[in-house]
């Protein structure tokens, strides 16, 4: 697959969510790799924007007001992005605060099980390493790392995060509908995330992009950091079937992932449609 910078990035992370740099710095290294539109997407978080929109006005990029939301459908988690979204509207903050609440009760009771697995001060260990209002299991495993309990991230989630696991919780997210109803509040368009990354059949990841596409879904992220070419290719020819707009976006969380480069994407593929050259593009 040919990887180039692209201009667009819609989708990447700050110390807001479980990313390593801060707001204004993502948007730097943005701008220094080539990017011209940005999207901030925290997970269930709005809390970096107002830093990111700032420093992209020093920097002259645009920086896309965005936000990556939990969706629970039938037993799996989604993740379905809003594009350019108010971060103040009221339906929008309501339901993240929502999510929060779930996040914080989640992780302590992470902290309970690792602890009873004889990992002792993890939930406070993992908030050292959340420097925003989320405390995630990223947070937990850098935690754990650190602590020489795993050699890696990727790791800390095989042995102690994953079902039947000692440190794992289950999730129960928000619901498809209300996820994209306080899209469509905050002014946004909703694109699902890395769909080639659901652990689904071919049919039943139709039937999840049919019954996204009913509740208002406008997009889906055709290149992503973690689509591979034959998934990029599949992604497209799905986006195409199903008429919904294509987006792209390297899903980076920070430097510390060399193999996501902000911007370093191969570009859409032919017959797509782009979201940012649609009628429902939310940013001008």
């Amino acid at each position: 697959m040919v990887w180039m910078t692209v201009e667009y990035d819609l989708h990447s992370h700050s110390l807001a969510s479980d990313g390593t740099l801060s707001p204004a710095a993502l948007v730097s290294a943005a701008a220094a790799a080539g990017v011209r539109v940005l999207a901030l997407t925290d997970h269930d978080s709005v809390d970096g924007i107002g830093e990111a929109v700032a420093s992209a006005r020093a920097s002259g990029l645009q920086l896309v007001p965005g936000v990556e939301i939990s969706v629970t459908w039938g037993s799996q988690t989604l993740h379905v992005l809003g594009l350019g979204i108010d971060p103040d509207n009221a339906a929008l903050r309501q339901g993240l605060g929502q999510l929060a609440a779930f996040r914080d009760r989640r992780a302590e009771e992470i902290g309970r099980r690792l602890a009873r697995a004889g990992i002792g001060g993890a939930l406070e260990g993992a908030r050292q390493y959340a420097c925003g209002r989320i405390v995630s299991r990223t947070h937990f495993a850098r935690f754990l790392v650190e602590q020489g309990h795993a050699a890696s991230v990727r790791d800390v989630f095989r042995r102690f995060l994953v079902n039947n696991r000692p440190g794992y919780v289950s999730g129960r997210w928000a619901a498809l509908d209300e996820v994209l109803a306080w899209i469509q509040a905050a002014g946004g368009l909703a694109v699902l995330a890395h769909p080639a990354r659901y652990r689904m059949s071919a049919s039943k990841l139709r039937r999840c992009i049919g019954e996204f596409r009913e509740c208002g879904g406008q997009g889906m992220e055709v290149v992503s950091g973690s689509h591979t070419r034959d998934q990029v290719a599949s992604m497209a020819a799905l986006c195409r079937n199903e008429g919904l707009l294509a987006s792209c976006g390297s899903d980076y969380h920070g430097p510390e992932n060399p193999w996501i480069r902000l911007g370093e994407l191969p570009p859409l593929p032919a017959g797509c449609t782009p979201v940012w050259e649609s009628e429902y593009w939310p940013v001008h």
